[in-house]
């Protein structure tokens, strides 16, 4: 029963948080969650909460560690080819650079699985090198 495997618990005010994320009125704008492991209390807390987010890319530089692993919600607007339609997908990305912690990495495979379930997100990707996170990649992923 791996697929049950719960290792860190969400937070119960970062929960209340991604619930109102999902259900926001206003989706005109790029937003994102960044989440993190926090070791001491085995729970999965707020590392970063992003408004108005320009980019990927300043993402990627500004807001993410290169060495450590994050869960990131993102809505993100996406103009779709075929019917040139605007869209806000949600999307959960799990983001686990392959030189970091070997521990810290474990905590967060275990982890990945449930809170993927509690957060209720189809559109589910993995990252094992930031350098690859671009808006290039990411809207290769979300217009299908």
């Amino acid at each position: 029963m791996s697929g049950d495997m719960r290792v860190c618990d969400l937070d119960p005010d970062l929960k209340k948080m991604l619930s109102e994320f999902r259900f926001k009125k206003n989706n005109s704008t790029n937003a994102a969650i960044i989440m993190k492991v926090d070791r001491e209390t085995h729970r999965i807390v707020l590392d970063e909460a992003i408004d108005d987010l320009e980019s990927i890319e300043d993402m990627v530089e500004e807001h993410l560690p290169s060495h450590q692993p994050r869960f990131l919600v993102l809505s993100y607007k996406v103009t779709h080819s075929s019917t040139n339609r605007i869209s806000y997908p949600l999307c959960f990305l799990f983001i686990s650079p392959q030189d970091c912690n070997p521990e810290l990495q474990m905590m967060y495979a275990g982890s990945k699985l449930s809170l993927q379930k509690e957060l209720d997100i189809t559109k589910v990707f993995e990252l094992r090198e930031l350098e690859e996170f671009t808006e290039e990649w990411l809207l290769s992923k979300l217009d299908k």
